[in-house]
């Protein structure tokens, strides 16, 4: 898969949180940071058979209360190992939006 269908997926995953509430998603920060958990995450393969984790965070922008933002990230499994026994994850690509009290959408 090349960069742009990474990114597609993301904007896909990304489209649903965008439909809710700031009060929804400012409730998922707490329960996250109290769980040390994340948004969601899925797990895919894309059509010529690369498996992918995509993980979504949200939590506060600027300042508790503030603005939220919600992070999405895909990874493909890792090529590269650090001294050759722990793998490296770093994100194939990244998305996000942040959204206001009023629920608007920041620098869109």
């Amino acid at each position: 898969m090349d960069a742009d269908d990474k990114r597609l997926i993301l904007a896909e995953h990304l489209d649903r949180f965008r439909q809710w509430t700031y009060q929804s998603l400012a409730a998922e920060i707490e329960r996250t940071h109290q769980e040390h958990d994340c948004l969601t995450t899925y797990d895919g393969v894309f059509d010529d058979g690369t498996e992918y984790h995509l993980e979504l965070n949200v939590f506060w922008d600027d300042r508790r209360g503030g603005n939220v933002r919600v992070c999405a990230d895909i990874t493909t499994p890792p090529k590269t190992l650090l001294k050759q026994i722990f793998p490296i994850y770093t994100p194939d690509a990244s998305d996000s939006f942040i959204m206001s009290s009023d629920g608007r959408f920041v620098g869109e």
